[in-house]
Order: structure tokens, then C-alpha cells, then sequence
């Protein structure tokens, strides 16, 4: 007999978050020293508003990509900081880390 759903979706939520942060902390071991630094602040849990308040302006920075000094780049990294605390965010992230896996698999070799 199968089990209840709410019994399945803790279990998989739980999955879906560790392969995010297997992805997360491969994907920032690439990136330069520099750019670490306020990322790694701005993942800590005690910043967590900061990081949904970045979140949004940068997704929306990469909304408005027409307009000068702002560009698609953004989007992806609103849609990573928000990821940390929205699942939502998180199952998007996902589908575009395995993306890039497939694309790029050295950037994510250990």
C-alpha cells in the first residue's frame, strides 16, 4: 500500500534541498575570491532579509535588462538567493543547475 502524500513530500523536499546545496557550494568554489566573500554573507541565516530583499531587486534588475547598467545576468542570481528560503525559487534553480551540469560539467567537479 502506498503512503500518504504529506508523508513523501518532507522526504523529497529534503532531497530537493541537499542536491541545492551540492550544487550551491560546487558552482562557489569556481567562482573568484573576491565574489565568495559577500555571497557567503549574504547566505548566512541571520541575513535573511537582506538576501530576499537583494533577491528581488536583482531578479527584477534582470527583468528590466533593456535599460542601461542593468542585465540578464541578474535574474539567475535573484532566483539563486532567493532559492536559499522559497522553494519555489529552489525547484527553478535546480532545473537550471542541472542545465548548466550538463552543459558545463567541470564547474561542478569537486
Amino acid at each position: 500500500m502506498n503512503p500518504p502524500p504529506r508523508e513523501i513530500m518532507p522526504i523529497a523536499e529534503n532531497d530537493a534541498h541537499t542536491e541545492w546545496e551540492r550544487y550551491k557550494h560546487r558552482l562557489l568554489a569556481h567562482l573568484p575570491r573576491w565574489s565568495t566573500r559577500p555571497l557567503f554573507w549574504l547566505m548566512a541565516e541571520e541575513h535573511r532579509l537582506v538576501r530576499l530583499i537583494t533577491g528581488i531587486l536583482m531578479l527584477l534588475g534582470g527583468l528590466f535588462s533593456f535599460l542601461p547598467i542593468l542585465g540578464l545576468w541578474m535574474a539567475p542570481v535573484g532566483i539563486v538567493l532567493l532559492a536559499e528560503d522559497i522553494p519555489f525559487f529552489r525547484a527553478i534553480g535546480l532545473k537550471g543547475m542541472r542545465w548548466l551540469e550538463r552543459r558545463k560539467p567541470d564547474l561542478f567537479r569537486e
